[in-house]
């Protein structure tokens, strides 16, 4: 018996609008929009406007901020993924003259560069980026406050740099290799540099009085790859689909997930979360989200996904300050979730392929000293070991073409896993990063480091 639940629940829907009435309200937002994202699809969309019969829809713009850097780095990876840079290669390579080429692009795109948070004044948000038409004058006279690589520091400019760098490699300007590279090929056709309506407006709200103060609309010039963009809900749905699964007219799923991987700490006093390349990372209700908040003077934005739920939601206010949107959107998330959760895939059977006498011999008990973890296969050749009772370390591993497998979480992120075979070609044992595991605890002929006491197992 099979069932579709492709549509949401009409109390989700209420809980749903009911969160982002509450915000518009208590928050004072001219607009309020929002919309939710389950396996893929569109399920939800909700609008709340100060002025009755005039709420936005799924196709109106709002001014993104800060997730645009999402996009700026999806075009790095998608640049390294073509062999045209490497992640660890130092800026200079590729833009040199910058005069903090010493940082690599892993850093910049992770916020651990140690490069400023902003500009030299005046304020770039509020300012023409014709006072500042070079990357020089976006650095200013000390553009290093940290040394690179050791802390998280959130910085604008670094993604201004990773703009410059897309234009050098590419030959092409920012905005050109961002619609051939992912719009396009996406569908994101209301996601632009410059507003096209209809689009929200940006609004201040007086902090004592109920009167609200139209907010300017700068160009950003090179700061535009930190945080230009205009967009919608409806495009950002799909973009967050992206970020879950991946697309590889744009991105392998591998490079979406390498991206979702934590690259920084967090920031000092921030226990929730931290930073992977190009995305923040939130952990909150039990689960972790993936996405990026922005904002700019009259928008405010959020997008965050949960992989594991299979749902994301986009929220937008064109406010200022006042309604907290990337919280909304957090709770967008776990209402869904909560409410209706995940229905699993039915099981099946590996394939033929998959089921390779070899790989099955392998499964079962395995031992680490005494403590017992158990080998399991995954469709695909891949295989989980995690222990079999108490704490220890799981993970999940992913075949590699020479053989071995490469760890894919936790602990063991990176590291191989081997089958080590006798002269006869009888297993002797698994090594994980100098780890071994065994058939037996403590075998007398097995290969412990340092070897078994010969007198063996004993009682007092």
């Amino acid at each position: 018996m099979t069932s579709s639940f492709e549509a949401l629940l009409p109390s989700t829907e209420r809980a749903l609008l009911h969160r982002i009435a509450v915000a518009q309200t208590e928050g004072r937002a001219p607009s309020f929009v929002a919309g939710v994202v389950r396996e893929g699809k569109a399920v939800w969309f909700g609008a709340r406007s100060c002025v009755d019969g005039h709420a936005p829809d799924a196709g109106t713009q709002f001014r993104i901020g800060s997730i645009t850097k999402v996009f700026t780095a999806v075009l790095v990876m998608r640049m390294r993924d073509e062999g045209l840079l490497g992640l660890d290669d130092p800026l200079e390579k590729h833009l040199p003259g910058t005069g903090v080429g010493e940082v690599t692009i892993a850093q910049l795109l992770s916020h651990s560069a140690g490069l400023a948070a902003e500009t030299p004044a005046p304020w770039w948000e509020r300012s023409s980026g014709a006072l500042r038409p070079e990357p020089a004058d976006v650095l200013g006279e000390r553009p290093m406050p940290h040394p690179a690589g050791r802390l998280f520091h959130y910085s604008n400019p670094g993604y201004t740099l990773l703009g410059s760098l897309v234009e050098a490699v590419r030959g092409v300007s920012w905005e050109e290799a961002l619609r051939v590279g992912i719009l396009e090929p996406l569908g994101l056709t209301r996601t632009t540099l410059r507003p096209v309506a209809p689009h929200a407006g940006g609004w201040a709200v007086h902090p004592w009085a109920d009167v609200m103060l139209s907010e300017p609309l700068e160009d950003l010039g090179i700061m535009a790859p930190a945080g230009a963009l205009w967009s919608t809900v409806g495009d950002l749905g799909r973009f967050a689909a992206f970020l879950a699964e991946g697309d590889d007219r744009v991105l392998c799923r591998a490079s979406v997930e390498e991206m979702r991987v934590p690259a920084a700490p967090p920031a000092a006093g921030d226990a929730e979360g931290g930073y992977g390349l190009g995305l923040q990372l939130l952990r909150r209700d039990g689960r972790t989200l993936v996405g990026h908040t922005g904002s700019l003077p009259g928008f405010l934005a959020g997008l965050w996904v949960s992989v594991e739920d299979g749902v994301a939601a986009v929220a937008f206010a064109n406010a200022t300050s006042g309604p907290l949107v990337p919280t909304v959107a957090a709770d967008l998330v776990r209402i869904v979730a909560e409410a209706e959760p995940r229905i699993p895939e039915p099981w099946r059977p590996l394939s033929e392929a998959e089921a390779d006498p070899e790989l099955l011999a392998l499964t079962g008990p395995w031992y680490w000293g005494t403590s017992a973890y158990g080998l399991r296969v995954n469709p695909g050749g891949g295989v989980t070991l995690e222990p079999l009772r108490g704490v220890g370390r799981r993970a999940r591993f992913r075949p590699l073409p020479e053989g071995g497998w490469i760890g894919l979480d936790g602990y063991y992120l990176g590291e191989t896993l081997r089958v080590v075979r006798r002269p006869d070609g009888a297993v002797s044992h698994l090594d994980l990063g100098s780890f071994v595991f065994t058939r037996e605890p403590y075998g007398p002929k097995d290969a412990v480091p340092g070897g078994v006491d010969e007198a063996g197992w004993r009682g007092l």
